[in-house]
């Protein structure tokens, strides 16, 4: 399975043994919409639903930090999500949050996980099935472990400020990234990690939802400064769009990538790191 498949593709398989479909959206809290409830509306058949809010470490003062392994098992062998599934995960928001899904799965030892090109906005907009309520899948075991290269803590983030090891690229965007926007967290200082450079999540879709690929996607890349050929960490709000271009630079075949999980909920909120202002 791709990392990325069509709807197309997806509508073919649908019903097939090994196939899990995922719904993970997630909003902003000042979204104003509820994705559960517009999950139980219409979603994809047999998708389930990963309430990606819940999937969080709740012994973390950080927001949306990855959640300990076992929480993580426990949680996917609830939605039958287990050894053996080809797991295709889709999302109807702007943070396209199931990059978020598809991180903490490779993180926690899934291998076969693929997104959804266009997700439900593309699915619906195709005329494609959708059904009601809620779909439940019986128990399936899930054997976890966790990659520790995969995660960014903040002191290793001040360690590579002064070793310049990793790239460090931040999916928040432009506005936040130069601190003419206010961060919307309380305590939380405007900027940006010194040194890093600016790549906005949204750069890396086309204008109907869908991904750029090939030579287009690595344009973005490009324009950004970044070099694919060096290691990367992705960072942005509370590591959600970070996924985002983690699983961009995937795509390109690059997984020497690193999400700082923290991101600038932690980094912006501890009066001790440094912090820039500005383009650069």
């Amino acid at each position: 399975m791709d990392a990325l498949v069509s709807t197309e593709w997806l509508e073919r398989e649908l019903g097939a043994s090994d196939l899990r479909v995922v719904d993970a959206t997630k909003f902003m809290p000042d979204a104003g919409r509820d994705p559960r409830a517009e999950y139980e509306a219409g979603h994809i058949p047999g998708a389930v639903f990963m309430d990606l809010a819940e999937l969080a470490d709740t012994s973390s003062p950080i927001d949306n930090m990855a959640p300990p392994p076992e929480k993580f098992a426990s949680r996917m062998q609830s939605l039958g999500l287990g050894d053996g599934s080809r797991i295709v995960i889709y999302d109807d928001s702007p943070l396209k949050s199931a990059a978020r899904a598809w991180w903490l799965l490779k993180l926690f030892g899934a291998h076969d996980v693929a997104l959804l090109d266009g997700g439900l906005a593309k699915w619906k907009a195709e005329g494609r099935p959708l059904e009601m309520g809620k779909q439940t899948l019986r128990h399936r075991h899930f054997t976890v472990w966790r990659d520790a290269k995969a995660v960014r803590t903040k002191e290793q983030m001040l360690e590579n400020l002064a070793n310049t090891a990793e790239q460090v690229v931040d999916a928040r965007p432009a506005s936040r990234f130069t601190g003419e926007e206010r961060d919307p967290r309380p305590g939380v200082a405007p900027g940006h990690i010194p040194g890093s450079l600016s790549l906005p999540h949204s750069t890396l879709f086309n204008a109907d939802g869908t991904w750029k690929q090939g030579d287009e996607l690595k344009a973005a890349f490009d324009s950004a400064g970044v070099d694919l050929d060096k290691p990367l960490v992705t960072t942005c709000g509370t590591g959600m769009t970070a996924a985002v271009v983690a699983f961009g630079a995937h795509l390109l075949g690059k997984d020497d990538v690193a999400v700082y999980d923290g991101s600038w909920t932690e980094w912006g909120a501890d009066p001790a790191t440094p912090k820039a202002t500005g383009s650069a």
